[in-house]
């Protein structure tokens, strides 16, 4: 059997992406507009943390963790209907417009938190390989190099025996399989085990915790700020982000008018396409 593990698992609350979202003047989403959800990926990262947890001894903990604005609490009680043990978000104003190198800062300083408060390093991380409204697949290792963590990347299956992560992970132009000591930081790919759904029990449970105390919902939901984790402000928000939009513009529309060709024979059918397709005829010789 497995020894107990500590599983941390980092999810993030993006722009739904049905949703419109504005650009505000400094280039930085305006997400007050947009509708909210879980980051697609993320729900890949919850799932490989659930699987974990049960491959650990029987008293492994699973942790969610996420940085955001206090609305971001709802995909926290998401983790927890899934089975978390326990979650914690970083929200502080402060925090506003961080970009990845502001963000790995950020909830590095709030894992070493949790790891003091918990009483003991993570053994796994799991992280989605990317967020819809970032793109940019660096949060997760950029964390690992801080923590100083085995970094898998792009993994799509895994055990966990005898302290070592045996993973499975997409490399280019076919897979890898890898060994890694724990502690290890991985980031999930979406060919991994799509996210289950919530049971009927956690459902109830958070339920619950939404009519308990201020004191009992914190013991499942603990929100901290800048000052709690001691973080440097000048390391978050733009401040501590390097990056700069220089400029942002609206890519065009797509769509427009459809019209269908049927019930002619294969010759008729080339001949009206042709005819109605006048940008064609730029290209191609009739």
């Amino acid at each position: 059997m497995n020894k107990d593990l500590d599983i941390y698992v980092l999810i993030k609350q993006v722009p739904d992406t049905r949703s419109k979202a504005g650009v505000n003047p400094d280039g930085t989403i305006d997400r007050a507009k947009a509708g909210k959800m879980l980051n697609p990926f993320d729900a890949f990262a919850l799932q490989a943390g659930l699987n974990a947890k049960k491959m650990g001894g029987p008293n492994s903990r699973l942790f969610a963790v996420t940085m955001g604005p206090p609305p971001a609490i709802d995909i926290l009680y998401q983790a927890l209907e899934h089975g978390a043990d326990a979650t914690c978000i970083l929200s502080d104003r402060r925090l506003a417009a961080s970009d990845t190198l502001a963000t790995a800062y950020a909830l590095c300083r709030t894992l070493e938190y949790l790891f003091k408060k918990n009483g003991k390093k993570a053994d796994l991380i799991f992280c989605g390989l990317q967020t819809t409204d970032g793109d940019t697949a660096q949060v997760g290792p950029e964390i690992s190099e801080r923590l100083d963590f085995t970094q898998v990347t792009y993994c799509e299956d895994f055990s966990i025996s005898d302290n070592l992560l045996h993973a499975k992970k997409i490399i280019e132009g076919g897979t890898q399989l890898v060994s890694a000591e724990l502690p290890a930081l991985v980031t999930i790919a979406n060919s991994y085990t799509k996210l289950k759904f919530k049971s009927l029990r956690g459902a109830q449970f958070v339920q619950d915790v939404k009519r308990a105390s201020k004191e009992e919902q914190a013991k499942y939901v603990e929100i901290i700020d800048l000052d709690k984790c001691e973080a440097d402000e000048m390391r978050c928000g733009l401040n501590g982000s390097p990056t700069i939009v220089s400029k942002t513009w609206k890519i065009g529309v797509v769509g427009g008018n459809c019209k269908m060709h049927q019930g002619k024979a294969a010759s008729e059918l080339v001949s009206e396409v042709f005819k109605d397709a006048i940008m064609l005829k730029e290209f191609v010789k009739i």
